[in-house]
């Protein structure tokens, strides 16, 4: 009878061999293949896997029965940088110095590097990220075999817009997966929905009242692909599979709509789940609390490998008794306190930073006006009972004290740096040194509702009523003189407007209070090559090569055009094209040096692939200036009819670009179209609102025309409604 039992219990046990994974030490899977999605912006309560009921997650919620839940699972800061800077390094942010968004680089080679201890393993190293922020020059590239973060930046928006969209990102890290699947590899695709602006892909934009909740199905859908081809390909079952955010989302809770400024349970508390070869602990739920620098220790030591004495996260298989140590279930949560932080109001507002930290159920938050709440009967965090609970309030408070680091200057000047600041007449007073001035700063709690008047200002500007932002953003900077943002925004809603001189003086503002980072030295930049103030264009732009190399070549390469330089365009736009990031923006500006030679079937084959390029985008498929360079092109060769198309296109992509109209009303006349010249003349104006900048640019137009009494007329019309225009004054002489 026992060699019946015997028999019959060895089918089984085949079987269950079948799907056990290679193992060397128990609970190790050397060589096993690692897939990290990290899911920008997304917090844990708004998925399915974690109770809520607004939204379909089908994808997640197939890799949610295979992997294993960690209920509460904590972000270090609730910036994008920062927080794949603190999950590559397992390190916080004070300790790998990756403070904020911009200003900040990581120093691989100074710390322990997730990408770095997989390669000297034997693993091929990919990367796929969405969003500028993460851009290889921020060195989130360093120990990555391939690391694609083409993506444009636009100088005109926040940084935040910056992106594209996830099923693009997907694909090319599939791509680039499917060379290296026959050995072992480590690959991070890195998603921006449900990031702002919430533009969710149809048919979910439809689906979902919340725009948040649509962009979350949009970005489920991505995933299910990239599922999808791993199990296609066999590598699924074999696989460590994290899924994660790297913070959450206000989404309006205690006044805060995006995150950044706020460190409350929405802002810090993530998803994540952890499926191993073999679907090992599938369903597994994990109450105690996690954090995101236990990734890096805990993917090591599931391969069998070292972990760097610095790193001082735990293994979450440990957390809830399933890595050996105790008997698998949900385990009782350690005793440990988490940390986090927040610089964003201090750089960026003018206002205090936040940190805190998480212990059993509490949750103290340091500010000018503390904060303490009971998770486990508060976790909206209504309810400050740090009069209640004055001794956890005081123990907390002494250990936050040992977390507490001194703050780096952004853009964190090197001799070099500083040097060509200090020649531009920037004097360092950065928004930490300026701020570190006497007295302290104002609670985040207490300005908070001054956002509401940056969103109005901001859903202005992107709807392009610059005339109505411009009000706002000076109302709003003279209650926070130190806001960085609002000052950049200022000036660039200015710029459109043609206010070019208050446009600078807002950007030389923000280049003080930043301490002179690359974007907004970038859109100084382009000001002043408008303005044909050229040498002081250069020095600006060149600020900008170690971070946004793609960007400053393409605007030295202006430069050259401008100082009809054609062989030093050229040359920039070349490095322009041959730099990390998208191509489209560098082909438009080696298409317009192209022009300047006399080249032009060359330049329109180069804005071919420009369009090429765009076409591979999903969602709104729109890049300003490429279809107006296009159209020039073709008009120069008198290809009218495709020439129009072009300009009609640009005028619908950006309504606001005044180039365009102007081209197609010239095109027009030239045609003998004489009423629809002036026509698109008359909707240029007033599709500006009839800014000073649309009058001056009709009023050239008809010089260009031969229409000197037409022009003189408008002149006078447009100086009688902006007699303060010093564009418009100018033409008048």
């Amino acid at each position: 009878m026992r060699k019946l039992a015997l028999l019959f219990a060895l089918p089984a046990l085949l079987v269950l061999g079948c799907h056990r994974p290679e193992s060397g030490a128990t609970g190790t899977f050397p060589k096993a293949p690692i897939v990290l999605i990290s899911i920008d912006t997304l917090r844990s309560d708004h998925l399915p896997a974690y109770g809520y009921k607004g939204v379909d997650t089908p994808a997640i919620e197939a890799l949610r029965q295979d992997a294993i839940l960690y209920e509460h699972a904590y972000s270090h800061v609730p910036l994008t940088l920062p927080s794949h800077a603190t999950l590559m390094t397992g390190l916080l942010p004070a300790e790998n110095g990756v403070r904020d968004n911009v200003g900040y680089v990581l120093e691989a080679k100074k710390h322990p590097h997730l990408p770095r201890s997989l390669k000297e393993a034997g693993y091929a190293t990919g990367a796929a990220v969405s969003a500028y922020v993460l851009r290889a020059e921020t060195g989130m590239a360093e120990d990555f075999d391939f690391y694609d973060s083409a993506i444009d930046v636009k100088t005109s928006e926040a940084l935040g817009r910056s992106q594209r969209p996830g099923k693009e990102t997907a694909r090319l890290a599939l791509e680039w997966l499917h060379t290296v699947d026959s050995k072992p590899f480590f690959l991070f695709l890195h998603l921006y929905e449900p990031h702002t602006p919430y533009e969710p892909a149809e048919p979910f934009a439809s689906r979902y009242k919340l725009p948040y909740d649509g962009e979350i199905a949009t970005a489920d859908a991505v995933v299910g692909n990239v599922l999808s081809d791993l199990k296609q390909r066999g590598l699924y079952e074999k696989a460590i599979i994290v899924l994660l955010s790297d913070h959450g989302e206000g989404l309006g809770e205690h006044g805060e709509q995006e995150h950044g400024i706020f460190l409350y349970r929405e802002a810090l508390e993530v998803p994540l789940l952890v499926k191993l070869p073999g679907n090992l602990h599938a369903g597994s739920r994990v109450a105690a609390p996690a954090a995101l620098t236990d990734l890096f220790p805990t993917l090591l030591r599931l391969l069998g490998l070292a972990v760097p004495k610095e790193l001082k996260g735990t293994s979450l298989l440990d957390l809830g008794g399933l890595g050996g140590r105790s008997q698998p279930g949900q385990g009782q949560a350690p005793e440990r306190s988490i940390y986090a932080e927040t610089y964003y109001p201090r750089l960026h507002l003018g206002w205090s930073e936040l940190t805190s930290l998480v212990r059993d159920r509490f949750h103290y938050i340091r500010a000018p006006q503390p904060e303490l709440y009971n998770l486990a009967v508060d976790p909206g965090e209504k309810k400050n009972v740090l009069t209640e609970e004055r001794r956890t309030y005081a123990a907390l408070r002494q250990e936050l004290e040992g977390y507490q680091a001194p703050l780096a200057a952004p853009a964190a000047a090197d001799e070099e740096t500083a040097r060509k600041l200090a020649a531009l007449g920037y004097l360092g007073t950065s928004a930490v040194s300026g701020l570190s001035a006497k007295g302290p700063l104002p609670d985040p709690k207490d300005r908070i509702g001054s956002l509401k008047d940056f969103g109005l200002a901001f859903r202005e500007y992107e709807a392009e009523h610059y005339a109505q932002a411009v009000p706002v953003f000076q109302r709003l900077v003279a209650a926070n003189p130190s806001m960085v943002d609002a000052w950049e925004h200022l000036g660039l809603a200015l710029q459109k407007l043609g206010r070019r001189e208050e446009a600078l003086a807002a950007f030389q503002k923000a280049m003080d209070l930043s301490g002179g980072v690359a974007h907004v030295a970038l859109a100084t930049a382009t000001l002043l090559v408008d303005m044909g103030r050229l040498d002081e264009a250069k020095k600006h732009a060149e600020l900008g090569l170690g971070t946004s190399p793609a960007s400053a070549h393409s605007i030295l390469a202006q430069i050259a055009l401008a100082r009809k330089d054609g062989a030093g365009a050229e040359k920039e736009a070349r490095a322009a094209l041959a730099a990390r990031g998208s191509k489209i923006g560098p082909l438009l500006t080696l298409a317009q040096v192209l022009t300047e030679e006399g080249k032009l079937d060359e330049a329109l084959a180069t804005t071919q692939q420009g369009v090429d390029e765009l076409a591979k985008e999903s969602g709104r498929q729109r890049f300003a200036g490429l279809f107006f360079v296009r159209g020039d092109i073709l008009a120069r060769l008198g290809r009218s009819k495709e020439a129009e198309e072009c300009f009609q296109r640009e005028i619908a992509d950006t309504p606001g670009d005044l180039k365009a109209y102007s081209r197609l009303a010239v095109l027009y006349a030239t045609e003998g179209r004489p009423a629809e010249a002036v026509d698109t003349l008359r909707r240029m104006v007033e599709g500006s609102g009839s800014s000073a900048i649309a009058y001056a640019e009709a009023v050239k137009t008809l010089r260009i025309l031969g229409d000197p009494a037409g022009a003189r007329s408008l002149l006078q019309h447009a100086l009688a409604v902006h007699p303060e225009s010093r564009e418009l004054r100018a033409l008048g002489g």
